[in-house]
């Protein structure tokens, strides 16, 4: 059975976004966006995965699209809940809710850290995918408005002031010099309306805990303690992370490393057809029958 357009599922405490597609029978690859984003930025690599042969689930993640922040408990504070272990905790439950055996996690930028953190608390995670995310910040580049926005008191100011004009300046380093976002999607506002979407606590839980976090505990050497088949795909022009750099790193810790020539920190929105090609030799090399 194929389905189409989005849904809301209840899992715990959530009311989950989804949108899926292919067949339902076939083995499911969760595509997870980053930092700013939502399950739009994997809709034009969705059926590419398809008609392939897989059943894409695109996601919202807590605090961003049409995923809300959960309902509050005294154990948890809202940084917490919007950091990646908890959004990957949210979608370890929802595999459970789905009912999916052997998934296929992918995440894009700080989508890389849910996945991960999925398939360190599920069994039913059977493979992980890595796009544009280096290990840890200890070579990232950022711009210099990052830690205004990760300010508790100044970021949500900031947040809700942010004029499209802005946002889209700032989108600029999401993807490789001279590529327009606007064309990567159906709408064309589809990024600057995903940023106005998230919530503005998001921003101090990815500048600010995630740093932190990443210096203690590198991607990389997740990946090591996982032992699962793993991609990592990589644009030249990341304007965040150094590709080589990257490459090198996961290389080191057995991961399948892809290397997208020209692409920015967002091949799933500048190059989506290879993204799902890439994607798709992996698993068949790692799954041929």
């Amino acid at each position: 059975m194929t389905r189409i357009g989005g849904e809301l599922i209840t899992v715990g405490r959530d009311r989950v976004h989804l949108c899926r597609g292919g067949d339902s029978s076939a083995r499911a690859v969760i595509l997870v966006h980053g930092f700013g984003g939502s399950l739009h930025w994997f809709e034009r690599v969705s059926p590419v995965l398809a008609t392939a042969g897989y059943q894409p689930i695109r996601i919202d993640l807590r605090g961003h699209g049409r995923t809300a922040v959960p309902a509050r408990d005294r154990r948890s504070s809202l940084v917490a809940d919007l950091g990646g272990p908890a959004q990957g905790r949210m979608i370890a439950d929802l595999l459970d809710a789905l009912d999916l055996e052997d998934a296929v996690v992918v995440g894009h930028s700080f989508g890389a850290d849910a996945a991960l953190a999925a398939a360190g608390q599920s069994a039913r995670v059977g493979a992980v995918g890595i796009i544009d995310q280096a290990p840890d910040y200890s070579y990232a580049r950022f711009p210099s408005g990052d830690a205004a926005l990760a300010n508790p008191s100044l970021g949500p100011l900031l947040h809700r002031l942010a004029v499209p004009p802005f946002v889209r300046i700032g989108l600029r380093y999401a993807v490789a010099p001279g590529f327009d976002l606007r064309t990567a999607f159906a709408d064309p506002d589809q990024a600057v309306l995903d940023y106005r979407m998230m919530n503005p606590a998001v921003a101090q839980a990815v500048v600010t805990e995630r740093r932190r976090r990443l210096a203690a505990d590198p991607l990389d050497a997740q990946l090591r303690r996982l032992a699962l088949p793993a991609q990592v795909v990589h644009g030249t022009a990341d304007r965040f992370y150094d590709w080589e750099l990257t490459a090198r790193r996961y290389r080191d810790a057995g991961a399948r490393v892809d290397i997208i020539e020209g692409a920015g920190h967002s091949p799933n929105v500048e190059r989506p057809e290879r993204v799902a090609e890439l994607l798709d030799e992996f698993l068949r090399s790692t799954n041929p029958a």
